[in-house]
């Protein structure tokens, strides 16, 4: 028994020193929402998976703004699939008050972001800020 509870030890260190690596970690930009709103979105390890907070929101003329969104869990649960794909997450979509299946592409400094509800997806392209 202890020698299973020291190797479920170990892997759980061992992802997260892993995930604590990975490119996609950092700050986004996500463009503008309805309103012009452009959101700064703070990717980090979550346990063994990432997740994505608002840490800033602005207007269109890049003054900081102050919303509720500010704070919030965008996403969570997105597991590294390999070679800059992650899924099996889920994202809350603000302008529509709902969660969906999620998955992002990593290319470079763009980030591709997409929900799903079955095989209808609408997605961004966030851009690297740090």
């Amino acid at each position: 028994m202890k020698k299973l509870y020291l190797t479920s030890l170990f892997l759980i260190f061992m992802t997260t020193q892993a995930l604590a690596r990975d490119p996609v970690l950092g700050v986004w930009q996500a463009p503008p929402d309805r309103k012009g709103q452009i959101g700064h979105i703070q990717i980090s390890p979550c346990g063994s998976m990432l997740c994505g907070t608002i840490i800033q929101a602005y207007d269109p003329s890049g003054k900081e703004v102050v919303t509720p969104n500010v704070g919030k869990r965008l996403f969570w649960n997105m597991k590294v699939e390999g070679a800059g794909a992650y899924g099996g997450g889920r994202v809350f979509v603000p302008a529509h008050n709902r969660e969906y299946d999620a998955a992002m592409k990593l290319q470079g400094q763009k980030l591709s972001v997409k929900g799903c509800v079955g095989p209808v997806c609408q997605g961004q392209v966030w851009t690297r800020v740090r």
